[in-house]
């Protein structure tokens, strides 16, 4: 299957690493998106000045809106696309939603007086739009019968042009004004940090045009045979394995990690059409590389480009396009967090930082304090920065508690499920000696690195390693939220890193207001906060876990446990105070979140019955091998804890859910793999993880010319 798929998408006699030409690719960066000068050319025929796309007036004014709509849809037409719609993110989607979105396409046409069709769309489509919104997940937001969905277009993220349709970024809410949708909160929490963030800046005497939150994301992805694939109910309705025996090789060799790509497996030539699309889509993915688990791949965008917004859009493209270039080479893309068990699983790192409108990165010393000519700019921020980690770690935790992390947080993958952070001894060590009255500017250090080779030049690096093990270390001008699952909608991440950033700007302006100055402030957070959840060694350590956990470092290892933190009255509070949610939005989202989880197990262990009833018993009968009797009582389980789950709601519901699957399901799973184990070859029906996860090993094509 593998083979002929690719045949059909490679010009004969062409191998996979040649289909495409460097330049061809960066002429078309960014023509399929409507900004810049892409857009220019067609604002300037309708009398539009060139950044006219750069802030939201034109939403706020009808003549203007009609002429860029008069200029979107010429350049719409002029790429063969005859559709639009509103692309929104709706709630609960992580994982089981292909793209994450919602939309409705329609064509953009009317009919004149004689009756003949004209392309026609005026302000009015892009500025708003309604639908019927009572099937998307509302948390009891609304009633069955209050099915009215409002869309809104989103000005801070471009228009973009797939196949034959321009989609629209937008938000839902409700008839009543509720939020429905993942990007509402984000864009409110932009607008706090915006408003508390240039508040506190001009009180330190640095006056900046506004803040924006700035973000670059990593997304890891499992390449596997779709041929495969398709023969596993659980992958194909859950995105990853209930049962299977282990390889006898895994990642223990660590040799997948950044190997060369080959060109004899498809994975290459799926990796080039993915990034080939993204950059005509201006989706700046500058690095790809094998990860360490086999079969697993690795994107980046680059770090210096991209607003939260837009980055998150983009991020959700990429995803959908990744699920959708794979089957045309043969193969099916693996999104969620653990798709295999003992083997890592993916994330997708969230590197965090605020910029001014001008251009200044406020984690960046050197050009926060060359642009505010201040000492006490950079360390006021770091330390309420901190002094949110800490407050605020549970939300912090609550925010990557997607199903699929239960399996992968804490394990030397990803970093465990107390939320600390890393700043580096350098850093730490300043931050300590500015709290205690020192007048030292922070210079990062560097030191040089020898190789011991004649012919080599000697490396200027940083003086502080990277850690790897922290969830959200100081990486030297940004902060790097590391436990982030590999399917999620990163929106709620970010929502949550802006508001509670923006509430302790808010907590150091209004200190100062009340008489105190910026270095008491700031050396009072210090030596509360870094003493305590500041950790510059090894999270992965279970001394030091415990250690942490003496602290007082959030640490909820449960993710039902954490998805409950979001109506804890300390964060409804400080939800409603900064603007972003009302108390009764995050009970309802709670409640989302809750039911997501319940969904997936519920899904999860409905096809361990059907595995075990139509592959596994079978196999073992016909085998004459294997724990039977255990078998067939698994299945009765199963079925009782459904139903035991199907009876409860609320957290009681999710609580049952999360130990039948991270107890029942898994000690279930040890007879399942124990079947595999003795049954022969011939008689295991189900793809095992050789089949699975080793392309290097088993494709077996040739071009043909």
């Amino acid at each position: 299957m593998m083979l002929n798929a690719l045949k059909s998408v490679l010009p004969k006699g062409r191998s996979a690493a040649t289909t495409r030409s460097v330049s061809g690719l960066l002429e078309g960066y960014g023509d399929h998106v409507f900004k810049g000068a892409v857009a220019e050319s067609y604002l300037s025929k309708q009398g539009l000045a060139a950044g006219t796309l750069d802030n939201s007036e034109w939403t706020k004014d009808a003549a203007a809106a009609d002429k860029v709509a008069a200029a979107v849809l010429e350049w719409a037409t002029e790429n063969d696309a005859t559709s639009f719609c509103h692309v929104f993110q709706p709630l609960g989607a992580s994982g089981v939603r292909h793209g994450l979105v919602g939309q409705v396409q329609n064509a953009f046409f009317k009919f004149d007086a004689a009756g003949k069709p004209v392309w026609d769309l005026k302000g009015k489509d892009i500025l708003a739009g309604e639908t019927d919104g009572s099937s998307y997940p509302n948390g009891g937001l609304r009633g069955t019968h209050c099915a009215g969905g409002y869309v809104s277009v989103d000005p801070t993220s471009p228009i973009f042009l797939r196949g034959d349709c321009i989609f629209i970024p937008s938000t839902l809410c409700s008839y009543y004004g509720d939020a429905l949708d993942e990007k509402t909160p984000l864009l409110r929490s932009v607008d706090a940090l915006n408003s508390e963030g240039t508040r506190l800046l001009s009180k330190l005497g640095f006056d900046v045009g506004g803040l924006q939150s700035n973000i670059g994301l990593e997304q890891e992805i499992f390449l596997i045979p779709r041929d495969q694939y398709v023969q596993r109910l659980d992958l194909m309705m859950t995105g990853r394995t209930i049962m299977g025996a282990d390889a006898p090789r895994g990642q223990e060799m660590c040799d997948h990690y950044m190997a060369s790509p080959s060109s004899a497996t498809a994975a290459l030539a799926c990796m080039q059409e993915i990034q080939a699309q993204c950059f005509r889509l201006g989706i700046p993915l500058v690095t790809r590389h094998r990860e360490v688990a086999p079969n697993q791949y690795e994107y980046e965008f680059a770090p210096q480009f991209g607003t939260a917004t837009t980055q998150i859009d983009q991020n959700v493209t990429l995803m959908q396009i990744i699920e959708e270039v794979a089957p045309q080479y043969g193969l099916a893309a693996l999104l969620q967090e653990k798709p295999f068990n003992n083997v890592n699983g993916s994330g997708k790192h969230n590197n965090w930082s605020i910029g001014t409108s001008e251009g200044v990165n406020l984690l960046n010393v050197g050009q926060v304090t060359d642009k505010s000519g201040s000492p006490d700019v950079f360390p006021t921020i770091m330390a309420a920065i901190v002094g949110a980690v800490d407050d605020h770690g549970d939300l912090l935790r609550m925010a990557i508690a997607s199903p699929g992390n239960d399996f992968r947080l804490g394990a030397c993958e990803a970093p465990p499920a107390i939320v600390s952070t890393y700043l580096g001894e350098d850093m730490t060590s300043y931050l300590e000696a500015y709290a205690a009255g020192g007048e030292a500017e922070y210079k990062p250090g560097t030191k040089a690195l020898d190789m011991g080779v004649a012919a080599m030049k000697k490396l200027d690096i940083p003086a502080q390693d990277r850690n790897r093990t922290s969830p959200f270390p100081y990486g030297g001008h940004r902060f790097e939220f590391r436990a982030v699952g590999s399917a999620q909608n990163v929106s709620l991440v970010n929502t949550v890193l802006n508001t509670i950033t923006a509430a302790a700007f808010k907590k150091v302006a209004d200190r100062m207001d009340a008489g105190e100055s910026a270095r008491d402030v700031a050396t009072e957070l210090i030596k509360t906060h870094v003493p305590k959840v500041v950790f510059n060694g090894d999270n992965y350590d279970e001394a030091n876990q415990d250690m942490l956990t003496k602290r007082g470092v959030w640490r909820i290892d449960s993710g039902v446990e954490a998805i409950c933190r979001y109506s804890a009255p300390k964060n409804t509070a400080l939800f409603e105070e900064m603007g972003v949610l009302r108390a009764e939005e995050c009970a309802a989202r709670q409640q989302i979140l809750l039911d997501h989880y319940v969904g997936v197990v519920d899904m999860e262990a409905k096809c361990m019955i059907d595995m075990i009833n139509k592959h596994v018993i079978p196999s073992v009968k016909a085998a004459g091998l294997g724990p039977l009797s255990d078998l067939e009582a698994a299945v009765g389980t199963l079925e009782a804890a459904v139903h035991a789950i199907e009876e409860s709601e609320g957290e009681a519901q999710a609580t049952l859910a999360r130990d039948l699957r991270l107890e029942t399901m898994e000690a279930i799973r040890a007879h399942c793999d124990a079947a595999e184990k003795v049954c022969p070859a011939s008689l295991w029906t189900l793809p095992t993880y050789v089949d699975l996860m080793f392309l290097d090993q088993t494709s077996n094509f040739s071009y043909e010319d």
